[in-house]
């Protein structure tokens, strides 16, 4: 049953919740869920049945988290000829995405796949050189059934979605899928908030849940949400707000 909105829990209070309840069950692998989108036992099987989805199969261009847990995700992409983006961290350059093209990779999958392959066999791109997007992999700390999620607290993810949304490399039907734990899977209410991303497929080690979230996908960046320090550390931020 959702929990009612009177006593709904802060993002903050469900992200220790689900850190502490992976670490007790013993399903994070290293170096630990806590402060982290949480590597889970299951991760590369949850992958595979990612794989089984129409809109795996149709897509060639992903945008894809860089945490470990969604590593299996971007190996079987490169593996089967996708191109992937990959964030910069924090978005601290102005070529703030790493492109990975299987058609000139000059490595394994699985080696150009971690993020320190990523950055040495990959190139850096500005928003204006990617091309469009057919599929967005989102990690998440905890997710529920109406498509709401939540990250591990930095916000860079909603900030990747909205600055490609805000270069028409994305729309509101490109779909977002995320990979969990069976335990990162609540039923209760999360918080959203309009720059929040929110998940059109769950994809568990042994489960597909396709959520129908009525949830609507950030229309780009929601500057009321940004501090000045943060837009001052993000190079691409500074330049749209001049424009």
């Amino acid at each position: 049953m959702v929990t009612n909105l009177s006593v709904m829990k802060s993002k903050q209070e469900l992200r220790r919740e689900i850190w502490r309840r992976l670490e007790r069950e013993k399903a994070a692998r290293f170096p630990g869920a806590e402060g982290r989108i949480p590597n889970f036992v299951g991760a590369e099987k949850a992958a595979r049945r990612a794989a089984e989805l129409p809109i795996w199969k149709q897509a060639r261009v992903l945008k894809c988290n860089p945490d470990a847990p969604q590593l299996p995700v971007r190996k079987l992409a490169l593996e089967e000829g996708k191109k992937i983006y990959m964030a910069v961290p924090r978005l601290r350059e102005s070529r703030c995405f790493v492109e990975l093209d299987p058609g000139w990779l000059k490595a394994l999958p699985r080696e150009a796949a971690s993020i320190r392959g990523a950055f040495r066999f990959g190139r850096q791109v500005t928003l204006e050189e990617m091309q469009p997007i057919d599929l967005v992999v989102a990690g998440s700390v905890a997710v529920n059934r109406l498509g709401a999620r939540i990250g591990k607290g930095g916000g860079y993810s909603d900030l990747e979605f909205g600055l490609a949304r805000q270069r028409k490399l994305l729309t509101e039907k490109t779909p977002v899928l995320t990979t969990v734990h069976p335990l990162q899977l609540v039923e209760e209410e999360i918080p959203v908030l309009p720059h929040d991303i929110p998940v059109d497929y769950i994809i568990l080690p042994e489960e597909i849940i396709e959520t129908n979230t009525r949830l609507p996908k950030p229309q780009g960046i929601y500057w009321e949400f940004l501090d000045e320090e943060k837009i001052q550390a993000i190079p691409v931020l500074v330049e749209l707000r001049g424009r």
